[in-house]
């Protein structure tokens, strides 16, 4: 625990001072001229995307013949958005996840199978919105700033999709495999063992999912594509709130991009990764203290107000059983 708090504690500094050390204090009169109804507008939109999330996950446990209280549906997709943005890569988000709906009767794979459906779903829609604005972007006047990060943006998603196609079609082959060469690596067993039971459960919610009816599933991608719409739409209202409107195609690639560049920091909310690459693919087209501002409003209205509104839902839904735990011996 006092690990994860200093790590939580470095991302926020380091997620401060990248935005300083681009535009100096002279950000913040930027910011100070942001107008109120941009701020109402992107807070609300990410606040509005939480209660999408809330739906999909009433939805995915009425499949199951379980029931969730709208509000305490919502309390729970706030505790696990603040787990995801606290830990780095988002490893918390599965744990919350689980430990949530495994308090509501819900066993453990079951719970494993619905987060790997949620990611399944999210994983179809950045596909089909790569596929479907990399046109758009490459053929306006940015296309020589970002085709080679949307070949590779493209061929990351391609494979990973790939990869779950084949663990979900042949996994006992895929679960020798990995123990095979985990054995040479000197991992654990435990460690094995538990890649074993990850692949097994990616299998039960591949059949979770088949099993959905179809109007419960395309509900439940609609709200999937309604909420990521809505988050990726903020930072191209912030732009327009400080004068420096930019292409909303090419605004939502540089976020996939620069999301994707966060994971590769392992901190939480891809701190660092996010902030550079952001600067990266932005900082041709705008002033230095308009990307620094930009970047400010963003990343609290995407991160920070995550983090602010999930905390108090964390400490009461997760935090206070995880305090009252003793310590493993």
């Amino acid at each position: 625990m006092r690990r994860a708090l200093l790590i939580a504690i470095f991302a926020l500094a380091l997620s401060a001072v990248i935005p300083l050390f681009i535009g100096g204090t002279a950000l913040f009169p930027q910011l100070a001229a942001l107008p109120l109804h941009v701020w109402v507008l992107a807070l609300g939109s990410v606040a509005v995307g939480w209660n999408f999330n809330a739906m999909r996950l009433r939805l995915v446990l009425g499949g199951l013949g379980r029931s969730l209280g709208y509000p305490r549906a919502v309390a729970t997709v706030l505790a696990i958005e603040f787990s995801t943005n606290a830990t780095p890569a988002g490893s918390g988000g599965l744990l919350a996840y689980v430990y949530l709906l495994s308090r509501r009767g819900v066993t453990s794979s079951q719970a494993a199978a619905m987060y790997a459906l949620d990611q399944v779903l999210d994983l179809s829609f950045f596909l089909t919105a790569l596929l479907v604005l990399s046109p758009l972007v490459l053929l306006g006047p940015n296309e020589m700033h970002l085709g080679w990060q949307l070949g590779t943006l493209l061929s990351l998603l391609l494979g990973g999709a790939m990869l779950l196609w084949l663990t979900a079609r042949d996994y006992r082959r895929v679960l020798l495999l990995a123990g095979h060469a985990l054995r040479h690596l000197r991992i654990s067993v435990a460690r094995r063992r538990q890649l074993a039971r990850w692949i097994l459960r990616f299998r039960t919610g591949v059949s979770l999912l088949l099993g959905l009816a179809r109007w419960r599933l395309g509900l439940m991608y609609l709200l999937c594509m309604g909420h990521w719409l809505l988050r990726y739409s903020v930072l191209y209202w912030v732009l327009r709130g400080l004068g420096q409107p930019m292409q909303w195609s090419y605004l939502f690639l540089t976020q996939m991009v620069s999301f994707g560049a966060g994971q590769v920091t392992l901190l939480p909310g891809g701190t660092g990764g996010v902030e550079l690459g952001f600067s990266a693919l932005l900082a041709p087209w705008l002033p230095v203290t308009t990307l620094a501002a930009a970047l400010v409003a963003w990343r609290f209205a995407t991160y920070y107000w995550n983090l602010l509104a999930g905390s108090l839902p964390f400490a009461l839904l997760v935090g206070r059983h995880l305090w009252q735990t003793p310590p493993s011996s």
